[in-house]
This record gives structure tokens, C-alpha cells and sequence, in this order.
């Protein structure tokens, strides 16, 4: 296994829209949502520690998640887990993690992966990842793994490639915001758009380079703390500084605003399970498309659900079509699927009661 590989597990968000499951003290990464036996976070550790060698895997979440990080991770030692004590996006984070790697290992190249995805094909996603790494330890490139989309999707970002390029890393031309659906189509019928999964791969001089070009003041703060890295001094450095830097994405940060940017469109299946209804796309459904996770059901007349109860209850439903059903401790959910994203605004609301 090479040691000049690392990885770094974003893990600090809450998955709203997975409400009642997923809820700011336990959120959706820390949950099995597959009924697969392991919680997303488990599937993506172990999924990377396939190229990645173990101590090699950092996770990057908020204070308060630690001990569900060590918990459902008891192969990660405590300096593996880096602590964000305040909620700054996703650029000031990767920049911490980064210069505190290159601190350790200045040749090492590193791959920036959600916590919450689903995978299935992780051979190819192996593959796929080896193939970046080999092109970031050669080329001052900053890459993403494109996710080759399969309807006019309006809920993610694209990563607009130059059509004309034979490579099969292409060069990256635009990333666009989020379509409406006319814009997608269009998108689609062009052929040279993927979806933005949020997985990048660089090396630390590539990426620490960028920030030192694009984000000189954020830069300036944590390239201060390169002496307290790696040392008892870093937890004190990082609660004194973080919260200083700005609140920013690292699409917005970095990757929009630099010229050395490549995608390898991806070979594997991919979910980014953002939704109870993309989790209904990859669950096992019956002959009326219901999908059903650990409850126990008698269902006439219903199609298209998803059902999920925290313990093996009955759950009996007559008459409900493409309906969310979320059984889960104090809170019962019976919604809509085609209202999905309004569920964020429910979920403040019952935080209101």
C-alpha cells in the first residue's frame, strides 16, 4: 500500500432532509440508512482504507460527533480525527487538513470523499481513485471524479468538460450551478457535462499552491499554525484561529476560480443519498415498489413508499402511494415523496416545539 496516500472523510453535516432519522446530535452519517449492517461512515472508511493505509485516514468533523467517530471507528486513533469548533464550510477545513498532512508528508497526494455516499462497484471505485492519484503525483492538478449523470437531475452541480479532449482525464472548462430541468436536459443531450459528487484528489503542494493563490488570507491564517501541526499545540492553535476564516465552499474557494482543474468521469454507480427518495432508489423494493427498512409491514394498496421504523414493529398501511413512512423514537413522519425537499423546513419547525 503506498504511504504516500491520504484521505480525508468530510463528516461534519447534519443530512436534514433525512429527518426524523438524522438529527443534529445524531446525524445521517452516523446511521445504517441501507439496513446494510454498517452506517455510511463505516462503508466509506472501509471502502477507502482499500488503497489508503489506515493511519493515512483523517476524518474532518464538528466537536461534537467525536465520540461517535471513535466509537464507530475504533480502528482510528484520536490525532486521525480533526475537530472543527466552528461550522466554516467546506474550504477552511480541507485547508487545515491539508497543510497538517503536507506538515507529515510533503509528498503525499490526497483524496477529499463525503462520509454519506452510496458505492456499490467499489473495485472500480478503487481503480478509478488509483488513477487520480498516479496523475496527481505527476501533474500540478486539481481533480474531481465526475459522476456521469443518468436523468436531467436538478438537485446537484455539473462539471462542464471540453468535449474536443480524447484524454480520458479531461480538462475541466466551467463547473455550473445547480440547473433548472429545461437547462439539464440540455445539458444531458450535450455529452460533455457529469454531476459534481464532491470527491477531489490532489497533491498537498497542488491545493496548498491554489489556496496560497485564490484564498491568500485564509491561506495566511493556518499556514500559522505549521509549527503546532502534528504537536499537543494544534487543538489550542485550531479552537484559537478557526473560526476567523471565512465561510466558504471549497467549489467556491478553489476549484471555479483555477485553470488546473481535470475530471475522470467515473466508472461506478453513485448515490449521494441526499433524500429519503434517492435512498428509496437503492433499496430493495416489492412488486408495488415499496421499499422497507428493518420494520415489519402488512401493506394493501400501497406502492411507490419507503417505510422505516427504528425497532422490528408492525407497521400496517392501507392506501398510500409515494409516501414517506419514518417511524423513529418520538416522531412519526408520514410525507409526501414529491415534497422531499421541503422536509429541511419541517425539521426547523419541530425544533421550534
Amino acid at each position: 500500500m503506498n504511504n504516500n496516500y491520504y484521505a480525508i472523510l468530510m463528516a461534519g453535516g447534519v443530512g436534514s432532509r433525512f429527518w426524523p432519522v438524522s438529527t443534529t446530535d445524531f446525524p445521517k452519517q452516523f446511521h445504517d440508512m441501507l439496513g446494510s449492517g454498517e452506517t455510511l461512515i463505516q462503508k466509506t472508511f472501509s471502502r477507502l482504507s482499500k488503497l489508503v493505509p489506515v493511519e493515512n485516514i483523517f476524518i474532518l468533523t464538528n466537536e461534537r460527533y467525536n465520540g461517535l467517530v471513535l466509537e464507530q471507528l475504533p480502528m482510528v486513533k484520536q490525532v486521525q480525527v480533526l475537530l472543527e469548533p466552528a461550522m466554516r464550510n467546506t474550504a477552511p477545513c480541507i485547508l487545515y487538513a491539508s497543510l497538517k498532512i503536507q506538515k507529515q508528508n510533503p509528498n503525499a497526494v490526497m483524496v477529499v470523499a463525503p462520509s454519506d455516499h452510496w458505492i456499490e462497484d467499489e473495485v472500480a471505485f478503487a481503480d478509478n481513485l488509483a488513477h487520480c492519484f498516479d496523475y496527481c503525483q505527476k501533474e500540478n492538478a486539481l481533480m474531481t471524479l465526475g459522476i456521469q449523470p443518468t436523468f436531467p437531475n436538478t438537485g446537484f452541480g455539473y462539471i462542464e468538460f471540453d468535449e474536443s479532449d480524447t484524454n480520458p482525464i479531461k480538462k475541466v472548462k466551467q463547473f455550473r450551478e445547480k440547473p433548472d430541468y429545461e437547462t439539464a436536459k440540455k445539458f444531458l443531450e450535450a455529452g460533455n457535462f457529469l454531476w459534481n459528487g464532491g470527491i477531489f484528489i490532489w497533491s498537498v503542494k497542488s491545493i496548498s499552491t491554489a489556496f496560497q493563490q485564490f484564498q491568500p488570507q485564509m491561506h495566511a491564517l493556518f499556514q500559522q499554525g505549521m509549527e503546532n501541526y502534528n504537536t499537543s499545540n494544534e487543538k489550542q492553535f485550531i479552537e484559537d484561529h478557526y473560526a476567523k476564516a471565512e465561510n466558504i465552499s471549497i467549489d467556491y474557494a478553489v476549484m471555479e476560480k483555477a485553470q488546473n482543474v481535470y475530471v475522470l468521469p467515473a466508472t461506478f454507480d453513485w448515490n449521494d443519498l441526499g433524500t429519503w427518495g434517492s435512498l428509496h432508489e437503492k433499496l430493495d423494493k416489492d412488486d408495488q415498489n415499496n421499499a422497507v427498512v428493518n420494520a415489519t409491514v402488512i401493506l394493501e394498496n400501497a406502492s411507490n413508499n419507503i417505510i422505516r421504523s427504528n425497532a422490528k414493529k408492525l407497521v400496517v398501511i392501507d392506501g398510500l402511494d409515494d409516501y414517506i413512512i419514518v417511524d423513529n423514537e418520538n416522531v412519526l413522519m408520514i410525507y409526501p415523496k414529491n415534497k422531499e425537499q421541503d422536509i429541511k423546513k419541517i425539521t426547523a419547525k419541530a425544533n421550534e416545539l
